[in-house]
């Protein structure tokens, strides 16, 4: 019950507005629009991670994953997570951050922080000492990742992101979102990535935005 509740907890703070300060943030369609940097020319070659249920972009200089139908970046000691590959994205407080992603090991971040070089590569990064001892002791997620039962399969590649970029990358969350629904009909196995899908899916229109408005914040655009 006290895990739920924390759960809970998080997921309504993951859709309000709070993030860290060192974002911008502005409000479309029910989510939290967040500038991390990110501008990619094209979708990026995605590979599995070995055993994991998740695939990385070993040719990017970030830390890029793709799991249970949505990208993941750890990026200043944050995640984030977006329906698209190029964004927007949104931040994810570290309770809902799914178990097999945080399982990852070292090795298979392409842009590790500096503390990130004192584990060993062939071990998920250590997030007790990111987030806390009573994080790790209430979140249990060390114990499951190292669960014996078979992970579960990959979720497939939304690969008709692939016609979708540069000029053609649909900036407006309302147009990826119609995509989204028409191509890629897998259904999340991770209970708080159901959520996020469901939300995602019933948010209302993004109200219109004056091209002042559009323009603030570094970074806006298709990187957002």
């Amino acid at each position: 019950m006290l895990k739920m509740r924390h759960a809970i907890i998080a997921l309504g703070m993951l859709l309000s507005p709070a993030a860290p300060a060192d974002v911008q943030v502005g409000i479309g369609v029910g989510l939290p629009n967040v500038s991390i940097g990110i501008n990619l020319p094209a979708y990026p070659n995605l590979v599995a991670v070995p055993g994991y249920p998740v695939y990385y972009a070993p040719y990017l200089n970030m830390n890029f994953f793709f799991y249970d139908g949505m990208y993941w970046v750890f990026h200043h000691d944050n995640w984030y997570a977006s329906y698209w590959y190029n964004g927007p994205w949104w931040f994810v407080w570290p309770d809902v951050v799914p178990t097999y992603l945080l399982s990852v090991p070292v090795r298979y971040y392409r842009q590790p922080p500096p503390y990130f070089r004192d584990w060993r590569r062939d071990e998920p990064p250590h997030w007790g000492n990111q987030w806390g001892r009573e994080w790790e002791r209430q979140s249990g997620w060390d114990q499951r990742s190292r669960r014996t039962a078979p992970p579960p399969p990959r979720a497939p590649l939304p690969s008709y992101q692939k016609r979708y970029s540069g000029e053609r990358y649909p900036e407006q969350v309302e147009r990826q979102r119609e995509l989204q629904q028409e191509h890629y009909r897998y259904q999340p196995r991770e209970p708080m990535v159901r959520q996020y899908q469901e939300h995602y899916r019933k948010a209302p229109p993004a109200p219109q935005q004056s091209p002042r408005q559009q323009d603030q914040g570094p970074g806006r655009g298709r990187d957002n």
